[in-house]
């Protein structure tokens, strides 16, 4: 599979746990339990010297967040990272964008989770969304308590519960943070769906309610988005970009891009997930993250 590594372009040196953790917005214990578990670990060793990551470590790890995010089990999203040979569609980009993940925040509303307490779950999420907004509240807490959650679920069997939960409560959250915008800047919505049979849409409502914040009005069509409910959203709503998520590459199908409806003006069309293979989709416009999607349809709805 390609993959991009938008704004994880390494510099020429080999990087450190800390810096890798910071570049994918992952805690460091996680990288180390990746190492440990899965052989995911920096391979480069000078005599003398702590081991360091290379390039072809960091585009492993970075494919092995995506796909524990888009909800593929840790062990299989491991397996996939490692069988990855070679780094492509790399764009580099300044600055560099790095996350502090929180890991207080995220601990406590872990163990908020184990013990079913919901709503303190949703009142720290809340409360959080509100204070630090939604793209830095998605990469820097709710990714990184995603794939702790994954993590623990794979060491042990058990858990399986908690991740429903919060799954459950992190897209109630994400949906009732999405403003009710008064004076949208996009008279026409902008589309957002998962493709296929793909069941995971959880970046969908964190997209939406991103959006919201620039004043940018969507529309979720959510989960298995079949091509003929596309189509006739496409044609009654005629809107200024279309965004399309798919977890798995067996749902990135050529029909989802190649298919869609002309229309006048024609919509900007975005693809997002790690099934999608940017190669084969020089017809729409491949983001790499929250960020990156938002600034692809601001463009798109003339901001």
């Amino acid at each position: 599979m390609a993959i991009a590594l938008e704004d994880y372009v390494m510099a020429q040196e080999a990087l450190t746990v800390a810096a890798v953790a910071r570049r994918l917005g992952v805690a460091p214990a996680t990288l180390r339990t990746w190492d440990r578990r899965y052989g995911l670990g920096p391979s480069e060793h000078s005599v003398g010297e702590h081991r360091r990551y290379s390039e072809t470590d960091l585009a492993r790890l970075t494919l092995m967040r995506k796909l524990v995010i888009a909800g593929v089990t840790p062990a299989e999203a491991a397996q996939q990272a490692l069988e990855l040979k070679t780094i492509k569609g790399i764009k580099q980009r300044e600055p560099v964008r790095e996350f502090e993940v929180k890991e207080d925040l995220v601990g406590a509303i872990i163990r908020a989770a184990k013990s079913f307490d919901r709503a303190y779950v949703e009142q720290l999420l809340s409360t959080e969304l509100k204070r630090s907004g939604v793209i830095s509240t998605w990469s820097e807490v709710i990714v990184p308590m995603m794939i702790a959650l994954g993590d623990e679920w794979e060491s042990d069997g058990k858990g399986i519960e908690v991740e429903h939960l919060m799954s459950d409560v992190v897209s109630g959250v994400l949906r009732d943070a999405q403003l009710q915008i008064d004076s949208p800047v996009n008279p026409r919505p902008v589309i957002l769906a998962t493709v296929g049979e793909d069941l995971h849409s959880l970046a969908l409502y964190a997209l939406a309610a991103a959006l919201s914040e620039l004043g940018i009005y969507s529309h979720v069509l959510g989960a298995r988005t079949p091509l003929e409910a596309l189509d006739a959203t496409m044609r009654k709503s005629a809107p200024p970009a279309v965004f399309l998520w798919s977890s798995l590459s067996k749902q990135a199908k050529p029909q989802f891009v190649n298919e869609l409806p002309t229309l006048r003006p024609a919509p900007r069309v975005i693809i997002g997930g790690p099934g999608w293979d940017p190669e084969k989709f020089e017809s729409a416009i491949y983001v790499d993250d929250l960020a990156d999607a938002c600034q692809e349809i601001s463009h798109a709805v003339g901001l």
